[in-house]
């Protein structure tokens, strides 16, 4: 507990990066019993100041470094674009903060390296903020699966995408800040790809779609596993709405997930019967459960994740980058 200087009941949070997603594990954090939200640091003191208006944060910073600089912080939620992910984990690392970072953790496979070697020298905590992982529904599923209930997976099948018209001025579309819907959107299928099959695939086939300064807003993924046991078929979009499901085939049974990004219901299938069904009624989004979880390894003393761990953020680095040079 040496590296904490929280009270032992609850982790005091800082937030940089005010942004939508900020707005949701603000919303959520009060669902966390072992966390609060101390402060919120934005490059402008205005919009900071703003986001502790509306969720009643008690200090408001115009500089991410006078955030890392308080003493009262305990961890950091990054929630920035991610090509300043690097930088600023590392800054809120050596400043003695432990970091959650939104997915994807960072650009490159080298820069994620890089991150994780601060984090071992200062030891502090880092993990990636893949929120799904923590969902019960996900959790559950993946205990139906260990338990042999569909049988030998053959099929894991996930797409994520919602339509956003193109414009060279969205940052999403912007490649000086990596943008593209491998990125952005892309990492959830890999995530679930990775997460029920734990191998890199044997073989892939990508296809993709350009918007018109170059950057993908569609890709779709063929992968192959352990001598054609296994596919995974995985597609992010920009251009389209997807049917944002996760489907999970074995030689037994299915189990489907709609919206499994935010899953509330996972339903069982032998054959074309709904055999089983696991669902959570919430008001709030979700992001409660990976709040909580973090918060109680870090006032248990871990300095590494045990769910989203640091190999996990490592295959989502080199299947990113492999599909790339697919492009």
């Amino acid at each position: 507990m040496s590296h904490l200087q929280s009270s032992s009941h609850t982790i005091r949070w800082g937030i940089i990066g005010p942004g939508r997603i900020a707005r949701s594990f603000a919303n959520d954090i009060e669902y966390a019993p072992h966390a609060s939200l101390h402060a919120v640091a934005s490059r402008q003191l205005a919009g900071a100041q703003e986001f502790a208006e509306a969720f009643g944060v008690p200090r408001a910073y115009g500089s991410y470094a006078e955030l890392f600089a308080d003493p009262e912080v305990d961890a950091i939620y990054i929630a920035t674009p991610h090509s300043h992910h690097k930088d600023q984990a590392i800054a809120a690392l050596r400043a003695g903060k432990h970091v959650l970072c939104e997915k994807p953790a960072t650009v490159t496979a080298a820069d994620l390296e890089e991150v994780i070697s601060v984090a071992k020298q200062e030891r502090r905590y880092f993990m990636e903020a893949m929120w799904t992982y923590f969902f019960p529904v996900i959790q559950k599923a993946q205990e139906w699966v260990a338990a042999g209930r569909i049988g030998n997976l053959c099929h894991v099948k996930a797409d994520f995408g919602f339509p956003l018209p193109y414009s060279p001025d969205l940052r999403e579309y912007d490649n000086r800040l990596a943008g593209g819907c491998l990125l952005e959107m892309g990492i959830y299928p890999i995530a679930m790809a990775w997460l029920f099959l734990q191998q890199d695939p044997d073989t892939q086939t990508v296809w993709h779609h350009r918007a018109e300064n170059g950057v993908e807003d569609d890709v779709v993924i063929l992968n192959t596993y352990g001598k054609n046991t296994a596919t995974a078929q995985l597609t992010t979009s920009f251009r389209s709405k997807l049917n944002n499901y996760l489907t999970l085939i074995g030689d037994r049974g299915t189990i489907s997930i709609a919206d499994y990004w935010c899953a509330r219901e996972a339903r069982l299938y032998q054959g074309i019967d709904s055999v089983d069904r696991f669902g959570e009624t919430r008001v709030q989004q979700g992001f409660n459960y990976q709040i909580e979880q973090v918060s109680c390894e870090l006032m248990a003393g871990k300095l590494q994740p045990e769910v989203v761990t640091w190999e996990d953020s490592r295959a989502f680095q080199r299947h990113m980058a492999e599909i790339k040079m697919r492009f």
